[in-house]
């Protein structure tokens, strides 16, 4: 049982991490998009970037034993349903759509590939 809740928790911790770290780059970044002209394409790669990145981060403070890359996988899914879920209320529109789904299977396969290196580095 306490394996279940250990797994739970550092789901949750992780996936809330990766939430925080997700919102905070991308209000930083909106900031200095308001001071400069950026194209599309750049502010859809940083954004996916900062993705990556918050990801990376949820797994490796939060990761821990084996199973990184179920572990991972569903971190990041769970951290990607919440922010889609927070920027959906913030914007007042549904943001889940095709590009929602594309979304989550590639925030899902970073989680995992996250998840094994992480797992893998702190043995």
């Amino acid at each position: 049982m306490s394996e279940k809740v250990g797994f739970f928790s550092g789901i949750i911790k992780g996936g809330l991490t990766a939430v925080i770290i997700t919102l905070v780059g991308v209000l930083l970044f909106a900031g200095i998009c308001n001071f400069t002209i950026f194209n599309n394409g750049v502010i859809k790669a940083v954004n996916q970037f900062i993705k990556i990145l918050a990801i990376f981060l949820g797994c490796s403070f939060n990761v821990r034993g084996s199973g990184g890359l179920v572990k991972g996988g569903v971190l990041a899914l769970f951290s990607t349903i919440v922010t889609y879920s927070l920027f959906s209320l913030f914007c007042g529109t549904s943001a889940f759509n095709q590009n929602f789904l594309f979304d989550l299977i590639f925030t899902a396969i970073i989680g995992a590939i996250s998840g094994i290196i992480i797992v893998n580095v702190k043995k």
